[in-house]
């Protein structure tokens, strides 16, 4: 029998059982759909992971105050500890770091530049408005060399420069009634600074300058802002020359500040970090999610492949006398197993196409939502489906409705011409 002849075969078996069929292909239908949306929107994450934390430079080590605990240690370069970005510390011991800790880093071999920063929450008035925004404090002139951020107009800070600062684009843009723009005035905790340059969006509340912040020498802040030491920093940045070196450098680092704090990983009060290990962190415990997520899915799949053999035994029941009548004219028994292999596959054919469908819908109006959660803050989350992903996940849906099959096609080949005839 020829392959066309079978398929059409098929294809009727398909057609005169509506409603038993579509009932199985809804098992696969949601299957497929789940696997595409959580696969997609994990993948989405993860691209957007990288896109969020690549603006903070590969060649960017961050020493913060607090042993790590649970999140690393990581503190957002942009905001500081009391900015949305950072995690702070799960010590209570925590020492400020001071400029025997940059002195010492200094000497450290593939370190270029060494600088410290301090943060705090400043109110800000303009026009008669009054918020708090998150300040930042740089050394103009080593800010500029490491940080990733750009300008929408204006100038970056230099080494002149006191009553001058830089302003995220939320807060220019969005922070009061009246934008913000270069050479205007804002009062910052009761002293008059005038706006040199407004930051470029950087996508999140990462990348060396934040996006919800403000950036003024750090002589400057530690002059307005009440909750920052005269001498102390609240973080340090280091930037490498090497970048794929930055591992052993951090290991380097870690040993010269034991050393010159008088500290054991026990009492450790500092944490180094780095975007790149921050980003294989993230990006590991994503991707475990997301392929638990997805094995859980996949098993209403498993669910469809029972509902599919058991309509395809069924099917066999009902068609006994047609299988006896083929096989007296002559059908061998592939042709009969053929028949049914090629109707279950359509089964996990049909399922597989409309599941794609769905989870493909479902993948954008949940990832919306979840872009929409920050508030124009941290990292957006967006969809991404491959064509990989559909044909792999098509191609599951067909080989299950295959395996599914077998057992029901290869029984229907089995039957004898003369007892399929008398079965009633």
């Amino acid at each position: 029998m020829k392959p066309s002849k079978s398929f059409k075969l098929a294809l009727n078996i398909l057609r005169h059982s509506k409603v038993r069929s579509w009932l199985t292909i809804i098992g696969i239908v949601i299957g497929v759909a789940s696997v595409v949306a959580i696969m997609s929107i994990g993948e989405g994450m993860q691209i957007s992971l990288e896109s969020s934390l690549g603006g903070l430079g590969a060649d960017i080590i961050t020493i913060s105050p607090g042993a790590s605990r649970t999140f690393g240690g990581f503190r957002d370069f942009g905001e500081g500890p009391s900015g949305a970005g950072g995690t702070g510390t799960s010590s209570s011991e925590a020492k400020n770091l001071t400029i025997k800790d940059i002195q010492a880093l200094k000497s450290v071999d593939n370190v270029d530049i060494v600088t410290g920063t301090v943060s705090g929450r400043g109110e800000v008035y303009y026009l008669a408005e009054t918020t708090t925004v998150s300040v930042t404090g740089v050394d103009p002139v080593a800010w500029n060399e490491i940080t990733t951020s750009t300008l929408s107009s204006g100038r970056f800070l230099g080494a002149s420069d006191y009553n001058a600062v830089l302003v995220g684009s939320r807060v220019a843009s969005r922070t009061f009634k009246q934008a913000l723009s270069v050479n205007r005035i804002i009062t910052i905790e009761g002293v008059s600074f005038k706006i040199a340059g407004i930051l470029n969006e950087s996508g999140g509340t990462m990348g060396g300058g934040s996006d919800s912040g403000i950036i003024m020498p750090i002589e400057a802040a530690r002059a307005v802002l009440d909750d920052v030491g005269t001498s102390e920093f609240d973080s340090i940045i280091v930037k490498v020359d090497d970048e794929n070196a930055v591992a052993d450098t951090m290991s380097a680092i870690d040993a010269r500040l034991m050393l010159t704090r008088h500290v054991t990983n026990k009492t450790k009060d500092y944490s180094v970090t780095s975007s790149v290990a921050m980003q294989e962190t993230i990006s590991s415990t994503l991707e475990s999610v997301t392929l638990f997520l997805g094995a859980i899915a996949a098993v209403s799949l498993l669910v469809g492949a029972v509902g599919i053999a058991n309509t395809m035994f069924t099917t066999v029941l009902e068609r006994t006398k047609q299988i006896g009548i083929m096989k007296a004219i002559g059908a061998k028994n592939r042709d009969i197993m053929m028949i049914f292999m090629m109707n279950s596959a359509l089964v996990g054919l049909v399922g597989g196409i409309i599941g794609l469908v769905i989870g493909s819908m479902a993948s954008l109006f949940v990832a919306i939502p979840m872009m929409g959660m920050g508030g124009g803050r941290g990292m957006g989350v967006e969809n991404v489906v491959t064509p990989q992903l559909l044909g792999f996940t098509l191609g599951i849906a067909v080989g299950i409705g295959v395996v599914a099959g077998l057992i029901p096609a290869y029984r229907a080949s089995k039957l004898k011409p003369v007892d399929a005839l008398r079965y009633e």
